[in-house]
């Protein structure tokens, strides 16, 4: 029960957090053809960065509030992060936006979250540095990695054999298509 509590309120803050980022816009799946599927694209970088930020922070605090409140390391059928990869694949197919993990600091939990591109390469190197976010405006896409927060209670189970009780930083890409200009 505990942990379908746990997915429900993920997909819940999650999903708000979606209607926040797409003011209300419809769905451009079902938009019908492509001049009304792009009228619901940002319309510049600064739109598509405040979408991105504002989705990063939801996901962040999503991923946190699960933890912290509903994972069982001793359950291994209930991994939040799996979890919110279900609704990454929602935001792919519904809105177009592009959603992963990034493994960032040592040996990644998930062979799929090691950087695949120069991008992400690019954004290892700058989270692991400390910046805040690292973009790329390119091919008519906003692309963005930013920090994921790993505190000391997290690293028993993703650097269980850590030498320091230092906080460590994961990484979120966000990839969001812009409108043609």
């Amino acid at each position: 029960m505990k942990n379908h509590l746990g997915i429900v309120l993920a997909s819940l803050v999650t999903g708000i957090s979606v209607l926040l980022v797409f003011e209300g816009r419809s769905d451009p799946a079902k938009a019908g053809d492509s001049e009304a599927a792009s009228a619901l694209l940002p319309s510049g970088v600064e739109e598509a960065r405040g979408r991105a930020r504002l989705l990063h922070e939801s996901l962040h605090g999503t991923l946190q509030l699960v933890h912290r409140d509903f994972f069982d390391p001793n359950d291994h059928d209930f991994i939040p992060s799996a979890t919110l990869e279900e609704v990454f694949k929602d935001l792919s197919k519904k809105q177009k936006v592009d959603v992963r993990w990034l493994g960032v600091e040592g040996k990644t939990m998930n062979v799929d979250h090691k950087p695949k591109d120069q991008f992400e390469r690019n954004a290892v190197d700058a989270l692991r540095a400390g910046k805040d976010e690292f973009e790329l405006i390119a091919d008519d896409r906003y692309r963005r990695a930013g920090p994921i927060l790993l505190h000391n209670a997290c690293l028993k189970c993703h650097v269980p054999k850590r030498t320091s009780l230092e906080d460590r930083v994961a990484g979120l890409v966000i990839s969001i298509p812009l409108k043609n200009q």
